[in-house]
């Protein structure tokens, strides 16, 4: 027995001796496999775990920065007492969290942008605006580089830095306004002055300040008026300032009521309180015989102040008069400096709502034009900024009644312009709509000329709902653009929505504002954050800067701060 025990314990011990495997080598191959399959196993978990552990770590620090931004939310009240944890909740949370389909429709929209550029670049550069199918330049306004300028945040924005810097020496180098040209005021400062503006605040460059300021002072002679309220056209290079003939001798509401942005920005940034002063007397003007409904016609006599007899819309010359109201409150930090600019808005909202009809069987809501005492079941595809304009001020309202109330209108709107798409065989809108009783919409002027409004609204509404729903309209309508208007030498319009009959203009404010509102659209919210920025009607980014009591506003010129990126409207022209 104990023999026996002692065998198989010495049998045993044998596999563990070298001299066992040395002379059996097919087990030692099998024994060598056998260990490095162990080890690979162990080398492999260890990896996992230590993954596993930063994972952990990471997701530990998101859920206490949350903890933080919550912290803060709950010590800080808004002045209604209530609490508003939703944006920038949201806000966080995307920060953290990036679609990758959002990801490759945002790539999708760069390549776009790459494609319009380098079209523009090859066939027009330095001239205004690029004519795709000819392939070659037109100065629409009198040769001030237009689409570069409209195009410099544009480029910034999306990271494409060779491009942005190649068009930031043509501006050092060649931009020069001295044009004996018949400038529109309007147009002159959405463009050029808002988009150097831009261009200086993504990017502290002075250059685009100085240029901003030039082109200004070539502007000013405009509000040389008895009350203010500034001619529309002004030849750049002599200085004198008319109207447009075909306006009877009056200024237009929206071509008047759409500089406050820039002009008080170009102030704050060069300390000089000249600019600031001309546009806000227009507003302080106005404000005297402000109507109970906030509407105004679009035609206002600059002698007498006097608005005449003219239709009210928020479409073309009306529209973002009411925009800008709104936004010089968001600009200025919503201070009580400029609360009259947010009560002048809240009045127009509810004579937007005396507007607003809804159409049979389906029940899209659209905004009427005004002509006296009677309406018209007519609404511009220019209007469609108002369903973003109304969801960006539904969150400054005190009573959540209200706020909801209008939050839900900007949606039911939105939804209407959308339809402007779908409702045509290239799923590209017209430029208006007529609505009739039991047959809802039909397009009456039926170009396109690839305008933003709709697409701004979607951005609006996608960042302060966080409903992916916008985004996915989006994306219909940029896809239907690169079927329809897309061509080898760049992107032109429609001549006609029905036909797809393309036309031979590629407008700036393709560069500016479409393709620059389909970027942010699949872009996080830490870009470009709506609590920081503010867009002009021209979709240029200006920063927010709180206004206080006490005068005018401190030189912000030297602290001026590059912005960190990730890697009105227009009248337009039917080309």
């Amino acid at each position: 027995m104990a023999r026996g025990s002692r065998s198989v314990t010495s049998s045993s011990w044998r596999y563990c001796h070298p001299s066992y495997y040395l002379k059996r080598p097919k087990r030692l191959a099998l024994l060598f496999i056998g260990f490095v399959c162990v080890s690979f196993v162990v080398w492999d978990r260890q990896t996992l775990v230590r993954e596993h552990q930063v994972e952990v770590s990471e997701l530990r620090k998101e859920v206490t920065d949350l903890q933080h931004l919550l912290g803060e939310l709950n010590n800080k009240q808004d002045t209604s007492g209530k609490i508003d944890l939703s944006t920038k909740v949201t806000k966080s949370i995307k920060e953290v969290l990036d679609d990758p389909i959002d990801i490759q429709r945002r790539e999708k929209v760069k390549e776009a942008m790459l494609h319009a550029w380098g079209s523009y670049e090859k066939y027009a550069w330095g001239q205004d605006e690029l004519q795709p199918q000819s392939k070659s330049g037109v100065n629409s306004f009198g040769g001030l580089g237009a689409t570069l300028v409209d195009s410099l945040d544009t480029l910034y924005i999306m990271g494409l830095n060779e491009q942005f810097q190649k068009a930031r020496e043509w501006v050092a180098n060649s931009l020069d306004f001295n044009k004996d040209y018949e400038a529109s005021v309007f147009e002159t400062t959405i463009r050029v002055v808002g988009g150097l503006l831009s261009a200086y605040d993504l990017s502290g460059d002075k250059v685009f300040l100085d240029k901003a300021r030039e082109i200004a002072d070539r502007l000013l002679p405009a509000w040389n008026t008895p009350t203010g309220i500034p001619y529309n056209i002004i030849n750049l290079s002599h200085g004198r300032a008319h109207n447009p003939s075909w306006t009877g001798g009056e200024s237009i509401l929206a071509d008047s009521g759409t500089e406050q942005l820039e002009f008080i920005a170009l102030s704050q940034r060069t300390g000089d309180p000249k600019y600031q002063q001309k546009v806000e007397n227009v507003i302080t003007r106005l404000n005297k015989t402000f109507p109970d409904d906030g509407l105004l016609p679009i035609y206002i006599n600059p002698h007498s102040g006097a608005a005449g007899y003219s239709p009210v819309t928020f479409g073309a010359m009306g529209d973002s008069f009411y925009e800008y109201l709104l936004k010089v409150w968001i600009q200025g930090n919503k201070t009580s400096v400029v609360k009259h600019y947010r009560d002048m808005w809240e009045k127009s909202m509810k004579g937007l709502l005396s507007l607003i009809r809804r159409s049979t069987p389906s029940s899209f809501a659209y905004i009427c034009e005004k002509n006296g005492g009677s309406l018209t079941d007519k609404m511009d595809e220019l209007a469609c900024f108002a369903p973003g304009m109304i969801a960006l001020g539904s969150f400054g309202y005190s009573a959540a009644e209200d706020s909801q109330k209008f939050l839900s209108l900007a949606e039911e709107l939105a939804w209407t312009c959308y339809n402007f798409y779908q409702s045509t065989p290239t799923k590209l809108a017209g430029e208006n709509y007529f609505f009739h009783s039991g047959q809802d919409m039909s397009v009456g002027t039926s170009w396109n000329i690839l305008r933003p409004e709709t697409v701004e609204s979607l951005f609006y509404l996608w960042r302060l709902t966080g409903n992916k729903t916008y985004q996915e309209w989006g994306w219909n309508i940029f896809q239907a653009f690169e079927k329809n208007s897309r061509i080898e030498s760049g992107y032109v319009g429609l001549k006609d929505v029905n036909s797809g009959v393309k036309d031979n203009m590629m407008q700036s404010f393709f560069l500016a504002e479409t393709l620059k509102y389909f970027y942010l659209l699949f872009s996080p919210s830490s870009v470009i954050p709506l609590d920081e920025w503010v867009f002009n009607t021209e979709a240029h980014p200006l920063r927010i800067v709180t206004r206080n009591e006490g005068g005018f506003d401190k030189n912000l010129n030297e602290k001026q701060k590059p912005f960190s990126r990730i890697g009105g409207r227009k009248e337009g022209r039917s080309g």
